[in-house]
């Protein structure tokens, strides 16, 4: 707030009040276009039978980004538009994923890459699965009418 009161002495209070519609606009329109993005690469993963971890991690982050753009003041748009660029986000992603453990349905357990996590224990894997694999179980299904 301190910012925007300094900023509008300098330049006035219209010319401030432009400059913070024209950042939430800004932010907006790059928001829609990193958020389809990201979609999209979360989608690919989930049909390619991977956990889509890094994907929702960089959704969150759009989300704040997104909030923190609405909101007036230079500094949370500053913030906004670092989260927006790939390669800041990408980082924060990483590093949040990095203390996070995922668990499937069936709650086996995935690191953030998606790839089981060897040593997890869950009901599937007690028995005779020694290997602390998950049982892969195969069958067809026909519907009779």
């Amino acid at each position: 707030m301190y910012l925007l009161i300094e900023v509008a002495g300098y330049i006035n209070t219209l010319p401030t009040i432009f400059l913070v519609m024209l950042t939430a606009v800004i932010g907006v329109a790059l928001l829609k276009h990193q958020g389809l993005a990201t979609l999209t690469r979360g989608v690919g993963r989930l049909n390619r039978g991977e956990i889509p971890a890094t994907e929702m991690a960089e959704g969150i982050l759009l989300g704040i980004a997104g909030a923190l753009l609405i909101t007036p003041g230079f500094v949370t748009d500053g913030v906004g538009f670092l989260l927006l660029l790939p390669p800041t986000r990408a980082l924060i992603a990483k590093r949040l994923l990095a203390r996070v453990q995922l668990a499937g349905a069936s709650g086996a357990q995935f690191s953030a890459t998606g790839r089981y996590a060897e040593g997890s224990s869950n009901s599937a894997n007690i028995g005779a699965n020694k290997g602390n694999r998950p049982i892969t179980i195969d069958g067809d299904f026909e519907k009779h009418p």
